[in-house]
């Protein structure tokens, strides 16, 4: 049933699509938030891990909202295992994202654990905007493989420039991997939903830095989503019942003219 329903879902696309336009779009973001391993690599070097573990942590982890969080927690003096438990549940929605790929990419089994380590944040939206299984497959490795190389190398790039400049917070380069992911990920900010889950996660991160212990006051933030979606949830439900009352009266009140 989920092999037929992701067909369908794939039927029901515009038709198909040039492979030259796939690999266009894949390269595309691919290369752009590739390059932004370098602020990473900054970053790392800058919270004072070595250059091996720098680079192992983009070969092995490949998922950049968690290795910034990682380095983030560890760099203000958080607890190693309190960082690690921020990177892994921000890496989470990759598991959600490798179950709707599965059934879109159809890979053989031989192959999908290596192309779990490419399910990421891009690869997922480049694949899932492909209207056939060969662009599906096509955007995702394209987008995968060049993300991939990219993002270590200008790993290796930023962390190597960070030993070289020295105190990396001197100049202000500490800054560099967040603000690459809030300039990522504002313009997919276009509901009021998800703009409320992402004030209500800067200001609980924020405002609770000065009395958690670092690493945790990303973990609390996570609880803006929950949060606001059982308001939004609740608002939805009182306007139905709202609605429903005002059609109830003036079905009343229609009925009461008509009896005189």
């Amino acid at each position: 049933m989920a092999e037929q329903s992701a067909l369908a879902t794939l039927h029901r696309g515009d038709g198909e699509k040039p492979d030259a336009a796939v690999v266009r779009d894949a390269l595309g973001v691919g290369v752009a938030v590739g390059l932004s391993g370098f602020a990473f690599g900054v970053t790392s070097a800058g919270s004072g891990l070595t250059l091996l573990q720098t680079c192992a942590l983009s070969l092995l982890v490949f998922t950049g909202a968690s290795q910034f969080a990682l380095v983030g927690a560890l760099a203000a003096g958080g607890n190693p295992f309190t960082a690690a438990a921020g990177a892994f549940f921000l890496g989470v929605r990759n598991a959600f994202y490798g179950l709707r790929l599965s059934q879109l990419l159809a890979l053989p089994r031989a192959v999908r654990p290596f192309a779990a380590q490419w399910v990421i944040d891009e690869t997922t939206a480049v694949a899932l905007a492909q209207p056939t299984r060969r662009s599906v497959r096509l955007g995702f490795t394209v987008t995968g493989l060049t993300l991939y190389v990219l993002w270590n190398l200008t790993t290796l790039l930023g962390a190597l420039g960070a030993q070289a400049i020295g105190d990396t917070r001197a100049w202000g380069l500490d800054a560099a991997g967040p603000a690459v992911f809030l300039a990522l990920l504002a313009p997919m900010l276009r509901t009021a939903t998800e703009r409320a889950v992402a004030g209500a996660a800067v200001v609980l991160g924020l405002g609770l830095l000065p009395v958690l212990p670092a690493g945790v006051p990303v973990l609390v933030a996570a609880l803006a989503a929950p949060v606001v979606l059982f308001l939004e949830g609740r608002r939805t439900a009182a306007n139905a019942r709202g609605a429903q009352t005002e059609a109830v009266k003036r079905a009343d009140q229609a009925q009461g003219g008509e009896n005189r």
